[in-house]
């Protein structure tokens, strides 16, 4: 069956555009994890552009009184101002709420990579199983501190290589 509808370059030139700045987005650093960046981190929820043709950008913070909020949206809005996209905004949206299950699959590949044990993934915070070392793969590992080097991290350590490690929590 041949699509009686006539091509709309309007609605390919916005899916293009959407696209782009989605990609302009993945290069910002998280500014406490600046190996993840916010659309592997699962902050960004939405691209928008009004039918003014303003852009609107929809973050979730990690938690509530999350101190890299603020400079988040300023990356944001310096990114997208110096490539060209003069006039955006951004609205923090609560609603969802944020969960280390929306990291993706490569931000959790490149936590690990960086040496930081990826989020277990589990049904309520506090109920994960133990972390993996993501040096050696060991299973065989111990708290050290329930608080991290940011308030969305614990401290390990690996008995089988002994190394220190910072671990995700599932939240």
């Amino acid at each position: 069956m041949v699509n009686s509808q006539p091509l709309n370059f309007q609605d390919a030139d916005l899916a293009r555009k959407t696209s782009a700045v989605w990609q302009l987005l993945a290069t910002i650093p998280d500014p406490e994890i600046p190996v993840l960046n916010l659309v592997d981190l699962g902050v960004i929820r939405w691209v928008k552009f009004e039918p003014t043709n303003a852009l609107n950008i929809g973050v979730t913070p990690t938690y509530s009184g999350c101190p890299a909020t603020d400079v988040i949206h300023e990356s944001i809005l310096h990114c997208l101002n110096e490539h060209g996209y003069q006039g955006a905004t951004v609205t923090q949206t609560i609603s969802p709420p944020w969960s280390s299950a929306d990291i993706t699959q490569r931000g959790r590949a490149d936590l690990k990579a960086y040496g930081i044990a990826p989020p277990q993934m589990c049904n309520k915070p506090g109920e994960e199983g133990t972390p993996v070392c993501p040096l050696c793969d060991s299973q065989q590992v111990e708290l050290l501190s329930a608080f991290g080097s940011t308030p969305c991290k614990s401290l390990f350590r690996c008995k089988s290589c002994l190394e220190p490690f910072d671990y995700f929590k599932c939240v």
